[in-house]
């Protein structure tokens, strides 16, 4: 199986949806069964990718949708028209992850909107690939760990003191958090580090009932791609996995859906793998 991705580059992080040829595939896949009626949930990075087929596939189940993202605001504005599109309310909330102040008032902002909280996706991300790592300097090391750990810290500490029993978490890692790369060796270590950090707060919830899992995913076809890698990378980006090509957002965020739901009620410190056949941590 080949690759559908033309050769493209985008010029900056974390990359913008709108620029992307062709469009990932956020549309929910089936038709809604009220699986997070009435709730509310927060996703960061939530304009574009991964985080934007959540929120529309969120809003299909019946939530309202608080939308965190950095400064695209085009691709935010879309995925609000996507969330009312489901007949659910969208809050767009501006800003960066890495900022503790920002991400309380993120919280704040939705309780004032929506009155509650219930599910926490805690997405966002940054990558920077590097063929040397002698090469990875202080400012790059320290803005990775900001928005890919200090970020899903920053945001939970935020939502906890309102996600009462039965609320869930659920953080994105990454495939490379369990095999590792050569060329993102930061970006992995962060990964890791949200792996460790589900598990921990998983034993930390547990007494309250809110359930905290993870999704690792393979390549997936977001902005995040052309933003981080060359042309040809792009070009070729996926074709080494069994399923032979780049994932989907959509095939990413029924994963979200069901850690964030009822259906995942008897699960806890787990991590799911849509990553087109590689097997990782077995």
């Amino acid at each position: 199986m080949t690759n559908d991705k033309p050769a493209q580059e985008q010029a900056s992080q974390p990359g913008r949806e709108d620029k992307m040829r062709p469009r990932p595939d956020y549309e929910p896949r089936f038709e809604g069964a009220g699986k997070l009626q009435g709730k509310v949930a927060v996703i960061t990075g939530g304009d574009s990718g991964i985080g934007r087929a959540c929120a529309v596939l969120f809003a299909r189940e019946g939530a309202d949708v608080a939308i965190v993202y950095l400064e695209e605001d085009e691709d935010a504005a879309k995925t609000r028209m996507l969330v009312r599109g489901e007949e659910r309310e969208a809050l767009l909330l501006r800003g960066d992850i890495a900022d503790p102040d920002f991400c309380r008032n993120a919280i704040t902002e939705t309780m004032k909107a929506f009155g509650r909280i219930d599910v926490l996706v805690n997405n966002a991300a940054e990558q920077h690939p590097t063929d040397d790592f002698q090469s990875i300097s202080p400012e790059q090391l320290i803005r990775t760990f900001e928005t890919n750990v200090f970020g899903y810290f920053y945001m939970t500490q935020a939502a906890m003191e309102h996600l009462g029993e039965g609320a869930a978490i659920v953080n994105t890692t990454s495939i490379t958090a369990y095999r590792g790369s050569k060329h993102l060796i930061d970006y992995s270590a962060t990964r890791g580090a949200i792996t460790s950090f589900t598990r921990s707060m998983a034993q930390y919830c547990a007494p309250k009932n809110i359930r905290v899992n993870g999704v690792a995913p393979g390549p997936i076809w977001t902005p995040l791609i052309p933003a981080s890698f060359d042309a040809e990378k792009v070009e070729n980006f996926g074709e080494d996995q069994p399923l032979g090509r780049a994932g989907e957002p959509n095939e990413v965020a029924s994963c979200h859906l069901f850690l964030a739901c009822d259906d995942s009620s008897y699960m806890t410190g787990q991590v799911l793998h849509p990553n087109g056949g590689e097997i990782v941590g077995g």
